[in-house]
């Protein structure tokens, strides 16, 4: 049983009301291995506790696109060497847990400026660049022992015009290297393959291609068109395709079989892991370490005064909760709030009266909108927090960057407004 818990802006144990585990930009920026080996013990703990044996997680893409839509904050950082030293520290303390980890998301989706989730991305790097960035901290989790990989829905033209999902010569490069654990798909109910070969032939592809396990069942990533049954749907879609295929010889037992032996394989090793005794303690201190990593640019004058917030972020991403109503109530403090549309071409925002404006942001790279709204907050008090990658722009007001939408870090910019150190999560 596996669950997305990546801590951060990905959560879906504390959904409701923001995770209290720092996300990876936040530990790539406190840049601490033994930190990250702590969160991943922790997230062990917390699977298992709902009865869970797979994270499907670290990310270990690095982000070397700012604009990436769909990493962005998910990644360690844009330097392979930080990105690989602590992925591996978090497949550490997850796998010391008794819990698979899952190295996602294979090759490499940090140069990407579409989200899978809606598009098919391609990234033209050649093969030198793709090897020595990208590849590197996947290359190192399989040489550290990862249970689980992680495919991407990306095109690489280098290595042909299939997503990598489903390309025998993509996923082949992790048998090379010696890998003999899990391929996992990313989800294939994501438009990438849905709206190209569709969930069944994704299903057979992925499997013909050397995936063994397949990803299928968010029922949120067909949006709107969704049927209340859709995850039932997709679910017979992809079974009966794998059927017609092997009745039809277009998919071989023997690699079904193989898919299902190591599988099969994996889950035995779990069992055994959780039969010889895990400590179930929490790690002491994790629900702060968010705060280590917000930092302040410009002069940012505390006050105990009424706060108005400005909520200017985009609507979240279908992996990336960004916009979720807790970080806003957190940063009211009792005042009020406003949402602003992030993609609107004309915003209009007046200076805060009688209050502190805290417009909220989610960087690297605004939107006019954005923009337009920071400065009509500069007309009066008023302080910028940034869930997001820092931006790289000088602003006509302080910053604080938080590099997630988490409860610790949002904790953590109110803390500082309000000129304290710390913060309540």
């Amino acid at each position: 049983i596996g669950v997305d818990e990546e801590g951060g802006s990905v959560t879906r144990l504390e959904r409701g009301t923001g995770s209290t585990v720092p996300g990876a930009a936040q530990l790539g920026a406190i840049d601490d291995v033994e930190v990250t080996a702590a969160v991943g013990a922790e997230l062990a703990r917390r699977l298992r506790a709902v009865g869970a044996n797979a994270e499907l997680g670290p990310v270990a893409d690095v982000n070397t696109n700012p604009g990436n839509p769909v990493i962005g904050v998910r990644a360690f950082g844009a330097d392979a060497e930080l990105v690989a030293r602590h992925a591996l520290a978090m497949i550490g303390g997850i796998q010391g847990g008794a819990v698979a980890a899952c190295a996602k998301h294979f090759p490499g989706h940090g140069d990407t400026n579409l989200d899978s989730h809606h598009a098919l991305p391609e990234i033209s790097l050649d093969v030198d660049e793709y090897e020595r960035v990208h590849l590197e901290p996947f290359r190192l989790a399989v040489e550290a022992g990862v249970d689980m990989i992680m495919t991407a829905h990306i095109v690489v033209p280098a290595w042909g015009e299939a997503p990598a999902t489903l390309n025998p010569r993509i996923l082949g490069i992790l048998r090379d290297w010696g890998f003999d654990g899990v391929i996992v798909t990313d989800a294939l109910d994501m438009a990438a393959i849905r709206e190209s070969v569709g969930i069944g032939g994704g299903a057979v592809q992925a499997l013909a291609a050397g995936a063994d396990l397949l990803c299928i069942g968010n029922p949120t990533n067909p949006g709107p068109a969704a049927a209340p049954d859709q995850d039932e749907r997709d679910f017979h879609a992809a079974r009966d395709a794998i059927v017609d295929a092997l009745r039809d010889g277009s998919l071989s037992v023997e690699r079904v079989r193989e898919a299902a032996a190591r599988v099969s394989a994996l889950g035995a090793k779990l069992a055994a892991a959780a039969a010889a005794g895990i400590a179930d303690d929490a790690e002491a201190g994790v629900d702060r370490v968010s705060g280590r990593a917000v930092t302040v640019r410009g002069a940012l004058s505390a006050t105990d005064g009424p706060l108005a917030v400005i909520d200017a972020r985009r609507r979240s991403t279908l992996a990336v909760d960004t916009a979720a109503d807790f970080a806003t109530e957190i940063l009211r403090d009792g005042g009020s709030v406003t949402r602003v549309d992030a993609t609107a071409p004309n915003v209009q925002v007046e200076p805060a009266v009688d209050a502190t404006a805290v417009v909220v942001v989610d960087g690297p790279l605004l939107t006019a909108a954005q923009r337009a709204a920071i400065d009509g907050a500069a007309g009066g008090s008023a302080v910028v927090v940034n869930v997001g990658l820092p931006i790289d722009d000088q602003l006509p007001l302080p910053v604080i960057d938080v590099r997630a939408s988490n409860r610790g870090g949002v904790a953590a910019a109110l803390s500082l407004i309000r000129g304290s150190a710390g913060g309540a999560v």
